[in-house]
């Protein structure tokens, strides 16, 4: 599972039934520095493209789920469970997670509130995963970035399957996955390194 940040945009809000509404938007088109290339590497940077999400986004059968730091054991809302709107346009992908009343006296959605009132879970991270080549073979492409700018690899990614979005305390790229999947620009295009059976992308 991949993951992408983005700080702030977060907003609670009651309603009258005792259910909290909160609204939230990922922006699109913006780059996220993934490293900074350390001492001797080149800086990496990603860009989520306009509607790289609409696969699973325009299919309301597929599940998507509403999660406290990207953990299946700390579910706020789904759009299974008919608690999680998703609106998708070219400029961002928008969410309003209904949390119940029910849903308010469990002890990590209160500790989840309290520490969104307090300013400190201010983020949305969406994880997903990236298409397979075989069924999608222009997700995703690697570029330079322009010299006036810098000296980074860009990765933008058109097409990803996203399967939830999480409120976070520091959206960021999970450093661990980055190593696991490195990547480099080359003559011949883009090169994956050999990974073990555990760090392959499963779909």
């Amino acid at each position: 599972m991949l993951w992408g940040g983005h700080s702030g945009g977060l907003e609670l809000r009651k309603r009258a039934s005792g259910a909290l509404a909160l609204h939230g938007r990922f922006p699109y088109n913006k780059r996220a520095v993934l490293s900074d290339g350390g001492r001797t590497g080149r800086p990496r940077k990603e860009v989520i493209a306009s509607r790289a999400f609409a696969y699973r986004v325009e299919r309301p059968e597929e599940g998507i789920h509403f999660l406290v730091g990207h953990s299946y054991d700390r579910p706020l809302a789904s759009r299974g469970a008919g608690t999680l709107d998703l609106t998708d346009t070219d400029d961002a992908l928008s969410i309003v997670a209904t949390i119940t009343p029910e849903m308010q006296e469990v002890s990590y959605v209160a500790d989840f509130l309290r520490g969104f009132t307090a300013g400190l879970i201010i983020g949305l991270s969406p994880g997903f995963r990236i298409p397979p080549p075989r069924t999608v073979p222009d997700a995703e492409e690697v570029t330079e970035e322009d010299p006036a700018e810098g000296n980074a690899l860009i990765r933008t990614i058109f097409q990803a399957l996203l399967y939830e979005i999480s409120v976070v305390t520091r959206p960021a790229y999970d450093e661990t996955q980055l190593e696991a999947r490195d990547w480099k620009l080359t003559g011949d295009g883009l090169v994956m390194p050999k990974m073990r059976p555990a760090q392959r992308w499963r779909l």
